[in-house]
């Protein structure tokens, strides 16, 4: 509806209304308007009042440039507000033109409460038209009587419930209906929040769901938590495992990580998100710009990181998406899973092994990339202690094939994804990764490059949360290398978009030095009481349901993990993000140092292999460390 129409609809209703307040002020019935000398004045002066509150409405408050049905508090006050200045300006206008106009002075409060009414009911009418439900509700029908929707118990502050239930009443395909609210307020307990009772508090949790089986029809109500986290609600492990056992669903609303998904779309709770920690949200706008009709190139697209940062990529609307792993599976089903939920996204799978360097660089030069995320990489640590030369050849010979192809390419940035375990690695994974951050800063690279390091991430292949939901399924026991063993986590999703908006900050940059980025992983989580509450969260008890085992630390493993060297420092730069500052990685390798590095890994022993690169990672970071002390010293 145009604003023009919606104005004559304003001056319309405060006209009508200030006709009725005179005739139910008089007592006047519809003759007296066909037959007395005086209708004509009163209706001219009808037309003055509509005048000027057509007048405020155009000039001053310009309420009808909101929707009608999406009205707020803040509408409601400016109508008052409008209105108000129409009767009083009015007011004085009478006195100064006509003090014996015979208008009684009560006409002008009558006709300020009947606008009032009138504008308000017109936007109520409005939404009414738009909430189906809520219209059938006001006129006592029942909302879709042939489909039976599956009953939802929201779980959450109300404000937050409210906004849910008025979203939900605008819906036309709900996939659930809602039955009841569970809050933290006692005092809202046994009201109604549109519609919908409040059944309890969520300490009571489980015995408010058993009370709302008569709206249910005995059926497991889902659970739509509203809360993020859902540790802000401080529900037990063993609560919420107990409810997961019974049969009931735990759902959440998307978040900001979940790009792909729509705003309405109910998600399933995974396991590893009941864990307390606390969440990352960010603006995606930053990242559409850094992406938006970009060529864009993943290697390792099929890994854990890399097929989310290709499925967070497509719903950023990337131009082209070039998905590189030398797995055909993992690349068909990457490939498949995009093809299903962007079916026009302009994409090519390639089967390629970064170690070949022709063959990297034949296919950076037919995509033409703008971007590459280098995700490719072996990431085991024990697997990887026990084959030392195929991870020199993948992190670090495949790092510096994607460099330097990308460099003869023109590709305009190179984002490698790092990890904790390069912090003063103890694990040849870690060190392999540490030489692989020091092949970045290239002088003769006119491209950006950053390098983001992060923690474990949580549900990744490998990691200890999958093992143990494995365990647990076998009934036990779960294995735990340490007692006092920690580690940082983060959801993969989360930490994707930390590195995309590393990328962002990167790219924004005015040079083309390598940055460093670090995310920010909160507080590290014991594995043992990891261990508990994922037995816990299955409905089950610790060491009674499930026995917990120690089996030690596995060669290269740390007891506690570190996200920053000892000579580096870092600086905040975005919301679960810093920039890592005082590196001067003076020690980069050489390309002659990566082709001895790459023929021993192809034709020596692993221990020649393991001894020869930690040698060359001991001089890198020396040269590093002295780097840094002639940079203090100068200062």
């Amino acid at each position: 509806m145009t604003y023009l129409i919606k104005c004559i609809a304003h001056v319309g209703i405060v006209v009508v209304a200030f006709i009725a307040s005179y005739a139910l002020r008089r007592g006047l019935g519809p003759a007296w308007w066909f037959t007395d000398d005086l209708a004509p004045i009163i209706l001219a002066w009808g037309a003055v009042y509509g005048v000027l509150a057509g007048f405020y409405e155009l000039v001053l408050f310009k309420n009808e440039r909101s929707a009608w049905s999406y009205a707020s508090i803040q509408d409601v006050s400016k109508i008052v507000q409008s209105t108000a200045l129409t009767s009083l300006t009015f007011l004085a206008l009478i006195f100064i033109s006509n003090r014996g106009i015979p208008l009684p002075r009560s006409t002008l409060l009558l006709a300020w409460l009947l606008s009032i009414f009138g504008l308000i009911g017109i936007r109520i009418g409005a939404r009414l038209m738009v909430e189906r439900s809520a219209s059938a509700i006001l006129l006592g029908l029942k909302v879709n009587p042939s489909k039976q929707l599956p009953p939802i118990v929201l779980v959450g502050d109300p404000r937050l419930a409210a906004a849910y239930l008025k979203r939900h009443a605008a819906d036309d395909t709900p996939s659930h209906m809602p039955v009841a609210i569970m809050v933290r307020d006692p005092a809202l307990v046994r009201q109604i929040i549109h519609g919908v009772p409040v059944v309890g508090r969520f300490e009571e949790l489980e015995a408010a769901l058993q009370r709302t089986r008569t709206l249910t029809g005995n059926t497991n109500a889902a659970l739509l938590f509203l809360q993020d986290p859902i540790s802000d609600l401080n529900l037990e492990p063993e609560v919420l495992g107990r409810l997961r056992k019974a049969g009931h669903v735990l759902l959440r609303l998307p978040k900001p990580s979940d790009l792909a998904a729509r705003g309405d779309v109910l998600k399933e709770i995974a396991l590893e998100e009941l864990l307390p920690r606390e969440p990352v949200a960010l603006d995606p706008s930053r990242l559409r710009d850094l992406v938006l009709g970009k060529r864009l190139m993943v290697t390792g697209a099929g890994g854990s990181i890399g097929s989310e940062i290709c499925r967070q990529l497509a719903a950023l609307g990337v131009g082209h998406l070039s998905l590189l792993d030398q797995s055909e599976f993992l690349l068909f089903e990457i490939d498949r899973h995009l093809a299903g939920q962007h079916p026009d996204l302009s994409r090519t799978p390639v089967l390629c092994d970064v170690r070949d360097l022709a063959r990297v660089e034949s296919v950076l030069s037919e995509e033409r990339p703008d971007i590459i995320f280098h995700a490719a990489a072996l990431k085991h640590v024990t697997l990887v202690e026990l084959n030392p030369s195929e991870a020199v050849l993948t992190n670090i010979l495949g790092t510096w094939n994607v460099a330097s192809s990308a460099k003869k390419s023109g590709v305009g940035q190179l984002v490698l994804i790092s990890t904790d375990k390069a912090v003063d690695p103890t694990s040849f994974m870690g060190a392999t990764k540490r030489l692989a951050e020091s092949l970045l800063p290239d002088p003769t690279a006119r491209f950006r490059s950053c390098v983001v390091r992060f923690g474990n991430v949580l549900g990744s292949a490998g990691s200890v949360v999958p093992i143990f939901r494995q365990q647990i399924a076998k009934g036990g026991p779960v294995t735990v290398t340490h007692k006092d063993v920690t580690r940082y986590f983060m959801t993969i999703p989360e930490a994707v978009q930390l590195v995309l908006h590393a990328a962002a900050i990167s790219a924004a940059g005015s040079t083309t030095e390598t940055r460093k980025f670090v995310l920010d992983m909160g507080k590290p989580v014991s594995i043992l009481s990891l261990a508990r509450q994922l037995i816990e969260l299955s409905g089950l008890r610790p060491e009674i349901d499930i026995p917990i085992e120690f089996s030690g630390l596995k060669p290269g493993e740390k007891l506690t993990e570190e996200l920053l060297d000892s000579n580096e420092q870092t600086h905040p730069v975005d919301v679960g993000l810093s920039e890592i500052r005082l590196v001067r990685e003076s020690g980069r390798l050489s390309p002659s140092e990566v082709a001895r590095l790459a023929e021993a890994a192809r034709s020596r022993s692993s221990a020649d292999v393991r001894e020869h690169t930690m040698q060359v990672l001991q001089d890198v970071r020396q040269n590093a460390s002295r780097s840094h002390q002639n940079d203090v010293t100068a200062q």
